[in-house]
């Protein structure tokens, strides 16, 4: 019965908590306090299940998720606090601005990618209309607009970390990115769908900023694979326009990846402590989690893990903190 009480805090305690006044932070950035709880983490749907779900995927596809597994249950043992949004490109300008921190993208001289409608996708190893590494690209001009309320993107680990790190200095309390398990456990609040929804893939619509009709003009190749709805955003939305999820957290599925602490580590969830697991020792690899504007509903499920290595930086990878709850 644990589960099921944990599912209850979700919905009566969290919703209340949802609709209570967020506590922001001298960057203007809104936290929602989460409650300690267990939850079932992962997926082990059989292929034919989601390959009827998601039609017309290539079965290497569906059989590439086997890290999703096994299902297991987690216990997060303390309340934490996450930013109900993720952090906007006017935040990123005002912590470098009282900081000092020199994003990765810049310092190493490389920049990042960008969206080029004129690139050749032929000459791209993905096919798509991104090139990069290119110094022009940067969180500035990510090859498409964006103003301040959008999410942060071209943005690495390393720079999240020192975000965190400076977020904790100024404010006397300690920020850092969540835990894959934290993350997965903010996304569901409570349910055990595919979505913060449920099942249906269509829903994610209204839920958040994925591959859909608008973003398939820019990507004709990939039109079969989009939405069939509009959600009014070929490129990043600002954050806050869709619908929020019971523990009152926005753009969980979609507008950018969000960058995790843990290592990634395609066996973990075989061998992960059942409370608190902060993932592998070490690897290669960083977490990011949630999808994007340009993401295919299969991969935006609250169970899909992608990686990148820290100091990739990238047109779909933007930042959601959390900190430590306050006593």
């Amino acid at each position: 019965m644990k589960l099921l009480s944990a599912a209850m805090v979700c919905v009566s305690v969290v919703a209340g908590c949802a609709q209570a006044p967020p506590s922001r932070d001298v960057l203007g950035i809104d936290f929602v306090r989460l409650p300690a709880g267990e939850f079932v983490m992962g997926s082990d749907e059989a292929p034919a299940a989601l390959a009827a779900a998601y039609p017309g995927l290539e079965p290497q596809r569906l059989a590439g998720l086997a890290d999703e597994a096994p299902v297991h249950t987690v216990r997060i043992s303390q309340p934490f606090e996450m930013s109900r949004h993720e952090v906007t490109v006017g935040q990123f300008r005002a912590f470098l601005e009282r900081s000092g921190h020199v994003p990765e993208s810049v310092a190493d001289g490389t920049g990042g990618y960008g969206y080029n409608p004129v690139y050749d996708p032929a000459t791209s190893a993905r096919g798509d209309a991104f090139e990069g590494r290119l110094p022009v690209y940067s969180w500035r001009n990510p090859g498409f607009p964006q103003g301040d309320d959008h999410p942060v993107v071209n943005v690495t680990w390393n720079d999240a970390q020192a975000l965190a790190r400076w977020l904790s200095a100024t404010e006397g309390r300690h920020y850092r990115l969540p835990t894959e398990a934290e993350w997965e456990y903010a996304c569901r609040a409570g349910g055990r769908g595919r979505y913060q929804h449920g099942d249906d893939p269509a829903g994610l619509v209204s839920e958040g900023n994925t591959f859909d009709a608008d973003a398939a003009v820019n990507w004709p190749r990939w039109q079969d694979r989009a939405l069939a709805g509009h959600d009014g955003f070929p490129f990043t939305a600002p954050v806050g326009r869709f619908k929020p999820n019971a523990f009152g957290l926005f753009d969980m599925h979609g507008n950018v990846w969000e960058w995790v602490s843990d290592w990634y580590g395609e066996d973990y969830y075989r061998t992960s402590p059942a409370t608190d697991p902060a993932g592998p020792a070490d690897g290669n690899v960083k977490v990011r989690r949630g999808g994007s504007w340009h993401t295919w509903p299969l991969y935006a499920r609250c169970s899909f893990r992608n990686w990148n290595t820290p100091e990739t930086r990238y047109t779909l990878v933007g930042i959601r903190l959390v900190r430590d709850a306050a006593r």
